[in-house]
């Protein structure tokens, strides 16, 4: 691999705390009806490793499209991510994203690194896209777990 290579593989890396525990975060990340109170308007989710990962965004909007790679509840999930109509070079499931979710206190802290995003324009527009859809994320989960306000990181 080639310095340019590497270089352009950097991958996104975002942290966020939720004021809510583990499993109920995990659900917003396997339940398509949960799915959609986050990210996009439809979600098929079918969570077991090689399992559709695909999330509409909006009407006649762009379409995420990729497989679960890697479960394990309440802890971390893999998934294979990128757009149907190959936008920003991203062909379906041609990057990957991680997703760590550790107890904390009376909440999660949500560790999200995306990899394999090969321009700085990817890189800019989806770190502007994480950063919004985990700010959506903590702010629906909240409700859901019976607690107050949200306290979301700025992403690093």
């Amino acid at each position: 691999m080639t310095e340019l290579q590497r270089a352009n593989q950097r991958p996104l890396d975002l942290d966020v705390f939720i004021a809510a525990s583990p499993p109920t975060v995990w659900q917003f990340w396997v339940d398509p009806e949960r799915m959609c109170e986050w990210w996009g308007i439809k979600a098929e989710l079918d969570p077991h490793p090689g399992g559709i990962y695909r999330v509409t965004m909006g009407d006649d909007g762009p379409v995420m499209s990729g497989a679960y790679v890697e479960l394990e509840p309440y802890e971390r999930l893999v998934f294979l991510f990128g757009w149907e109509d190959g936008r920003h070079g991203m062909a379906p499931s041609s990057t990957r994203v991680e997703v760590t979710l550790t107890p904390e206190g009376h909440g999660t802290r949500l560790i999200l690194r995306h990899l394999a995003l090969r321009t700085t324009d990817a890189i800019d527009q989806h770190q502007q896209g994480w950063v919004h859809f985990l700010g959506e994320l903590a702010r629906v989960v909240v409700p859901a777990a019976g607690h107050g306000a949200p306290a979301p990181d700025a992403g690093a």
